[in-house]
């Protein structure tokens, strides 16, 4: 893959670099050669990014020609916003951390690749990145004169002129050890050519990973037979998403979370993504789930979403006991409560409406196990039965010390309820074009929806239990049409 170094005016670059070509804005616009290229990494690094500049065309056709830009238009929007500027808690706790010494009432921080020469400003400068992936810029921050805490006032591009002969030595270094991470090339020591990137998002600290280290190992190994280099990402590499084509998140996902961000920034810069920031808003919440499966008419258990108003006394009328609680953004069986007594079913309600203004209740419907429909592309990929935890009511048992954890059966598609796949279908269907597992009960003969999962679990030995290594490959098959069709999923409003 090309490498292209990008600026206003080249004779004012400092660094000769082996791995990229310098070239002026002026001609990455105009040369036809440049807008043939099938496949290439471009570094806007020109001296601004104002609507209609050179800067602001160099990404916006970087784009349109299916190259890989940073910073891409998304990016330069977001630097112009104040809301984005406001930083978040932690954003601010870091901030406040960096620069708490500096006795001035103002300070520029300048971050290259984000990185700064100063190594206690290390982590302001990679949050600031992750933030806002310019590769060259100044950030500017202000103290309150009320507070005395500082405040980020503005990001903009550091001009290449502007950059300091004292800083030269240290960016050469930066940009080199970034073209070693995800060079032109790829990876360093790489000695196959891959024709796209994916960038696997998984967190090492999740006690309860989506997929556990050897399905992780066999992802990478179906990706790579699929034509991909493969990277394993971390929260701390938001501001690497634009490196890549694909985007596939093996992390519990939540909304007010990273995972939704990295979604959404994937989805901003054209990567195709599983799962895409839709379907982690729609999965992600029970009273969602519920008022689709009504719209549906599909079958669910007897049913309340109830707020502070509700009575006790018509939720027992209405669901009798025990009833269930659920956070609506509950996951892995947590925030999800029995109700044996009516004393019970108060408490439970006064502890979850303190979190969330609804909560769905929902009829005790007591099974011996659960079915997963494994559902990518409106197609079936697997189905388990999930069973309960011994003498548990749910499939986790979280202990004070331990969680347990129920059996599990895998079985082919084929051999499957077929009621069971309509349901599993008709419901992922309606979420959108995802990696869905659809959860189900069989109470009397009558199969009933229970919820929706983005980001199901794939774990070695669990759900490849029947397709063994071929389950992998049908999921990176998917990303690689996707990625080859340059298509990027709008799901149905």
């Amino acid at each position: 893959m090309t490498a292209l170094i990008v600026v206003d005016h080249p004779e004012e670059w400092p660094l000769e670099l082996a791995a990229a070509r310098v070239v002026s804005a002026d001609t990455y616009l105009r040369d036809e050669r440049l807008a043939a290229l099938k496949q290439a990494r471009v570094y806007n690094l020109c001296d601004s990014y104002e609507y209609q500049t050179a800067g602001y065309y160099v990404s916006l056709l970087a784009t349109a020609r299916g190259h890989r830009t940073k910073p891409g238009v998304a990016t330069i929007q977001d630097v112009k916003s104040r809301s984005l500027l406001r930083a978040d808690d932690e954003l601010e706790e870091i901030v406040e951390r960096s620069l708490h010494r500096i006795k001035s009432k103002r300070f520029e921080l300048s971050v290259y690749f984000g990185c700064n020469v100063a190594e206690r400003h290390a982590d302001l400068s990679r949050a600031l990145f992750n933030l806002f992936p310019v590769p060259l810029m100044r950030a500017t921050f202000a103290k309150s004169s009320t507070t005395g805490l500082w405040r980020l006032r503005s990001i903009t591009p550091i001009p290449v002129g502007d950059i300091p002969a004292t800083h030269r030595a240290f960016l050469r270094k930066t940009i080199e050890n970034h073209f070693a991470r995800r060079g032109p090339a790829g990876r360093a020591g790489r000695s196959i050519q891959y024709e796209h990137d994916l960038a696997i998002l998984t967190n090492e600290n999740e006690p309860s990973p989506p997929s556990n280290r050897e399905a992780l190992r066999r992802f990478e190994r179906a990706a790579r037979a699929n034509g991909f280099d493969v990277e394993f990402l971390n929260r701390d590499d938001y501001g690497r998403i634009a490196e890549f084509d694909a985007l596939f998140i093996r992390e519990t996902t939540a909304v007010n979370h990273h995972t939704y961000r990295f979604a959404s920034r994937a989805r901003a810069e054209g990567l195709v993504v599983v799962d895409d920031p839709e379907s982690i808003i729609r999965c992600g919440n029970k009273v969602y789930l519920v008022e689709l499966a009504k719209r549906l008419d599909l079958a669910i258990p007897p049913t309340m979403v109830v707020g502070s108003s509700t009575q006790t006394d018509e939720i027992i009328r209405e669901l009798g006991l025990p009833c269930v609680l659920k956070q609506p953004d509950s996951a892995f069986s947590q925030g999800v409560f029995r109700a044996d007594t009516r004393e019970a079913l108060a408490a439970g309600l006064e502890r979850l409406l303190s979190r969330s203004d609804l909560v769905v209740v929902q009829s005790f419907m007591p099974t011996e196990f659960d079915w997963r429909v494994g559902v990518l592309d409106g197609r079936p990929l697997f189905v388990c039965r999930y069973f309960m935890a011994d003498g548990h009511w749910q499939i986790y048992h979280h202990g004070e010390k331990r969680t347990a954890e129920g059996d599990t059966e895998t079985i082919a598609v084929a051999d499957a309820p077929r009621d069971v796949l309509d349901l599993a279908l008709q419901t992922a269907n309606a979420i959108g074009e995802g990696f869905y597992g659809v959860d189900i009960k069989t109470v009397a003969g009558r199969h009933v929806l229970m919820e929706v999962n983005d980001n199901p679990n794939v774990d070695r030995g669990v759900e490849d239990a029947i397709l063994g290594d071929e389950l992998y490959d049908r999921i990176m098959k998917v990303i690689r049409a996707r990625v080859d069709a340059g298509k990027q999923f709008k799901p149905p409003s």
